[in-house]
This record gives C-alpha cells, sequence and structure tokens, in this order.
C-alpha cells in the first residue's frame, strides 16, 4: 500500500499522527472488504489552504475540516467487483495499486474540533480519514439515509480501533 503524507504547516500533534493514518486507512480498506493494495494522498494543511480548496472546487468559501477527491466512480459505494473492467482507468500501471484518491485535511480544524467535541486530537483526526476514506469508496451523506449509513461504518472502524468518543 502506498499512502503519501505531505505536510503543508508545521505540525503540533503530540502522538504519531502517521502511523494513526496509516493504521485508519488500513481498519477502513479491512472493513469495506477492498481486495486490493491501494494508493491514498493524504495532504495536511491550515484553514486559509483547505477554504481556498473548498472555494475553487466547491464553491464554498470557507475552510472545512476534510476534503476527499475519491479517484474511483462507483456503480455502488465499495463495489469492487467492477473495477476489474476499468484496470487502465483505477489502477497504477506501474505498482498495480488502486488509486483510490486524495484527502486534505485541515490540521486547524483537527485541533479546534478535539476541544470543541471533547475528545482527543487523534480520536478526531481519525474520524475524518476514515469519513474520507468513506467518500474514496462511494460513500455520501447527501441524503438522511446515506448519513446514517456513513456514521454507523464510521462508528464501526474507529470503535474498532479503540478510538472511541
Amino acid at each position: 500500500m502506498t499512502i503519501q503524507i505531505e505536510r503543508e504547516v508545521e505540525l503540533l500533534f503530540e502522538f504519531d499522527y502517521e502511523s494513526l493514518i496509516h493504521n485508519v486507512i488500513e481498519a477502513a480498506m479491512e472493513y469495506e472488504k477492498c481486495p486490493y493494495e491501494a494508493e491514498i494522498n493524504i495532504v495536511l494543511t491550515d484553514n486559509d489552504s483547505i477554504r481556498e480548496i473548498n472555494r475553487e472546487y466547491r464553491q464554498i468559501d470557507a475552510p472545512t475540516d476534510v476534503l476527499s477527491f475519491p479517484a474511483v466512480d462507483y456503480a455502488h459505494p465499495a463495489d469492487f467487483d467492477a473495477l476489474e473492467e476499468a484496470s487502465f482507468d483505477y489502477f497504477n500501471p506501474d505498482t498495480g495499486e488502486l488509486m483510490l484518491g486524495d484527502i486534505v485535511i485541515s490540521v486547524d480544524k483537527v485541533l479546534a474540533q478535539a476541544e470543541e467535541y471533547g475528545h482527543s486530537q487523534e480520536r478526531e483526526l481519525g474520524f475524518l480519514v476514515a469519513h474520507s476514506m468513506l467518500h474514496l469508496f462511494g460513500y455520501d451523506h447527501m441524503e438522511e439515509e446515506e448519513r446514517a449509513v456513513m456514521e454507523q461504518k464510521q462508528r464501526e472502524i474507529l470503535e474498532g480501533m479503540g478510538l472511541n468518543r
């Protein structure tokens, strides 16, 4: 598995954030029974930078906690069976890995939301990675039913890692 982590800001975390990111990604991959090795890019940035990205891609002129840029178009969320036919589109020709997409996280939001919600920074970062991984697997939360499915999956992934609220 290839997980690229790019830091655009100095991090103030007092824990091994890289291991946490790797572990959450692996837990999400296992939870969704992804049969492939994968390639995921993570960018850790600040509120100003994520605000620019949010404005450019979503036309929302405000910072957000996480943005997901899936590279795979699923017929149904986490339906990996159909990907074999589209191997040239979704798999890195050099490594054979499934190119899932990109995740952009605001470190400012991680710190603020951990304090706001009264849980650890580890739990908040883990939540944002799990949430975004589900988006990379094709899940969404625009409708109430979709939101409930995503929330349940996020909770189960995080609880399986001991990252409870």
